[in-house]
């Protein structure tokens, strides 16, 4: 089986959390989405709203946790997989972590928070009670084009 052809499911659901990312961007939040997948579906979906919240914790990670747990009525995560557009920082690594979920799809490294493999690896450290498959880079160029438009026009004059 082609490379393509395996990265197609995950394709579709970083398409889902791009657009969360996208909705980040047109809200003035810095642009990461998130969408937590269990059986082909989406169960909990978030983008960053620290600035709307004034909150240091609303993440899109963080709420596509909330929402996911909410969905189905508990917190753990089992079986479920997070689609988010950027590097989970350590309070999200933190978070997927506790909520045991089984995988991790990531677009763009993030050289100043990465908690999942570009300053630490919390997912995969063996010496917590929890691992976590990651899978990194995947839309990684789109991720990493939007947030850098993002803070190009934040920087801009006008």
């Amino acid at each position: 089986m082609s490379l393509d052809r395996l990265l197609a499911p995950h394709r579709r659901w970083m398409e889902v959390a791009l657009r969360e990312a996208e909705r980040a961007f047109e809200e003035g939040e810095v642009p990461v989405g998130a969408v937590v997948v269990q059986n082909d579906r989406i169960i909990g979906r978030g983008h960053n709203r620290v600035e709307q919240l004034k909150d240091p914790t609303a993440h899109a990670e963080m709420l596509a946790i909330t929402a996911a747990c909410s969905t189905l009525g508990t917190k753990y995560l089992n079986g479920c997989t997070l689609y988010v557009t950027l590097e989970p920082c350590p309070m999200c690594a933190g978070a997927i972590l506790w909520a045991r979920i089984d995988r991790v799809v990531f677009g763009a490294f993030d050289e100043k928070a990465g908690a999942a493999s570009t300053l630490y690896n919390l997912l995969q450290d063996a010496r917590l009670n929890h691992q976590v498959e990651v899978l990194s880079g995947l839309e990684a160029d789109r991720a990493s084009a939007l947030l850098q438009a993002f803070f190009r026009q934040r920087r801009s004059p006008n």
